[in-house]
């Protein structure tokens, strides 16, 4: 990829209008920093009027969708955002983990058998489910080896998901009177397991540098005591996952990486459309119900996450020292009040959507392997 223009303005961009505070303020400050590390103008939030025919490198909250949205914000390809493209929304959702219980199954415009044959070995079982009707007949499918997981494909950080255990248990989802919608929008039916441990494998493309990565992430209590995203450990390389896999890694890491390249390159296989400057994918590790460990790709985020403030941690350290190999870096996010720690990099304070305070920061540390 090509270095940005100098001309270039670097925006914040937040692709929903209702985004709370904290997501729009940390949008803003992540690309207030990455315009000071490529040495280019921060245009502070996309504006229509305001940044109208200019030559802008964006920063959106989401993956973008349709050539109409693309087109609006001046993005052409991967070059002109620290982000995604897709050509239709389910591209960028948990939805394309699966494939369908059979062909008459309903599936939404725009979907590629292909992708689910190219990953079926590094996914969990499951199944995509995109009409009320298709529903039963793939839980009843799934259940018979044990618990599954039912996931909304629009909701994030684990919100919306239930654990089901029978048949019956799954009919009385189906008796809720939002169910019909629930399962018109799209529903993954998932193998369920315990003992998890999530891997972070990704790759973000910026400028002329190349940074791949791999780490895990943690949980978290919010103000009401829910378990949510806390933050990511991630261990950085300049340069593509061959540079990554030279590195000491155990074998479980090793196999979350080979996983994650193997769901990336079949999404620029099936879905020829689709771009992306960040690769980030999470891979589920645990214990299935017979008793034997598993292994696989959960989904993919082609736009800002939680581990983009530890990415940009990454960038500023390689660009201090160009002939750095690794480094160690983390993004936390906590929701207790406290003094931020020696050190660390302070990207958010303040409120919540749904609570009183949220504090996000980083951390940087040598890589000593």
């Amino acid at each position: 990829m090509t270095p940005p223009n100098r001309k270039k303005l670097v925006v914040a961009h937040s692709v929903h209008a209702d985004a709370p505070l904290h997501e729009v303020e940390t949008n803003r400050a992540l690309a207030r920093w990455l315009a000071q590390i490529l040495g280019l103008k921060f245009g502070g939030s996309y504006d229509p009027q305001q940044h109208d025919g200019r030559d802008l490198y964006l920063l959106p909250t989401q993956t973008l969708v349709g050539a109409a949205a693309a087109r609006q914000l001046g993005v052409k390809g991967p070059e002109d955002l620290w982000g995604g493209y897709v050509e239709h929304d389910f591209i960028c959702t948990k939805a394309i983990s699966h494939g369908l219980l059979n062909h008459h199954a309903h599936a939404p415009q725009g979907w590629a058998p292909l992708f689910s044959e190219r990953v079926r070995s590094v996914v969990l079982d499951g199944l995509s489910v995109f009409s009320f009707e298709d529903a039963r007949p793939a839980a009843e499918h799934l259940l018979y080896t044990g618990p599954i997981r039912l996931k909304p494909i629009h909701a994030c950080a684990g919100r919306g998901q239930e654990v089901i255990s029978s048949l019956d248990e799954f009919d009385e989802v189906l008796a809720r009177p939002e169910a019909n919608a629930l399962f018109a929008e799209g529903v993954v039916l998932e193998q369920d397991l315990g003992q998890v441990i999530t891997h972070s494998v990704g790759q973000s493309f910026i400028g002329d540098k190349v940074l791949s990565y791999c780490g895990d992430q943690y949980l978290t209590k919010d103000a009401h005591g829910e378990e949510v995203y806390g933050g990511s450990n991630l261990l950085v390389v300049q340069g593509d996952y061959d540079e990554l896999l030279k590195l000491d890694l155990p074998e479980d890491v090793q196999l979350a990486i080979h996983q994650a390249q193997v769901f990336d390159s079949a999404a620029d296989e099936a879905y020829p459309a689709f771009y992306a400057s960040r690769r980030n994918y999470d891979i589920v590790q645990g214990m299935a119900s017979d008793g034997k460990q598993r292994s696989g790709v959960l989904e993919q985020s082609w736009r800002m996450g939680g581990a983009s403030s530890a990415e940009v941690a990454a960038l500023q350290a390689f660009f201090n020292d160009p002939g750095m190999r690794a480094i160690g870096v983390s993004s936390v996010e906590t929701y207790i009040d406290q003094p931020l720690p020696a050190d660390a990099i302070e990207v958010y304070r303040g409120p919540a959507h749904d609570s009183e305070f949220l504090l996000k920061y980083v951390t940087v540390k040598s890589y000593d392997g």
